[in-house]
């Protein structure tokens, strides 16, 4: 169903914590929509946000228990819709299993998530606040003028997840110039060629301030 400038606002919903699958408000192919001033506790996300979605408001929610909120699984069904204008503000995350979240998967085409903003967000009791999971690279050819032509920097208390290369070609602009791969806190699955070897360099040692 098709929303065009819809409103949601000041309602209240409990569901079991040990609910599964049980996204309380799922907003897709919708336009100008906003969810205002309601509190949320359920087993899944809080607010999903599926393709398709524009010009979406989301302020003064209150979630949790939950997943917190989500802009979800980008790329997994064929024919998608790019999301496009998400703004989230002044919501309360307490006991989630993540804050606010951006989740995509290989896609049967090129998809995109562009203008999207968090404001105001406070996340407590949470076990991440902004998870990276199910990112791909494919068919990645490229020079680079820096020897480190790929960084994939994680943190170590919110590692990323399911990072897949394949068949990634990046050079150094200087011929003679090797290309180095850098990792920090995730080991992306490789397929197909890889130049530079995955992971192929460490991470420098940030300097420790002088006494």
């Amino acid at each position: 169903m098709l929303i065009k400038y819809g409103y949601i606002r000041c309602f209240t919903i409990s569901v079991l914590e040990e609910s599964p699958n049980t996204d309380e408000i799922h907003i897709g192919r919708s336009d100008g929509v906003n969810v205002l001033n309601s509190e949320i506790k359920i087993g899944d996300d809080c607010v999903s946000i599926g393709d398709g979605s524009k010009n979406l408001v989301i302020n003064g929610v209150t979630c949790g228990p939950g997943h917190g909120i989500s802009i979800s699984s980008l790329g997994l069904f064929k024919n998608e819709e790019p999301v496009d204008g998400v703004t989230v503000t002044n919501c309360t995350m307490t006991n989630t299993s993540n804050g606010v979240r951006i989740k995509s998967w290989p896609g049967a085409k090129p998809e995109t998530c562009s203008n999207i903003h968090f404001e105001d967000v406070t996340v407590t009791n949470e076990e991440s606040k902004v998870k990276l999971s199910n990112i791909s690279f494919k068919n990645i050819h490229s020079t680079s003028t820096l020897p480190e032509a790929v960084n994939i920097i994680c943190s170590a208390t919110l590692p990323c997840e399911n990072v897949k290369f394949a068949d990634i070609e990046i050079t150094h602009s200087v011929p003679t110039r090797p290309a180095v791969s850098q990792c920090s806190n995730e080991k992306p699955k490789v397929s197909g060629k890889q130049n530079p070897a995955a992971c192929s360099a460490p991470i420098p040692a940030k300097p420790t301030p002088a006494a």
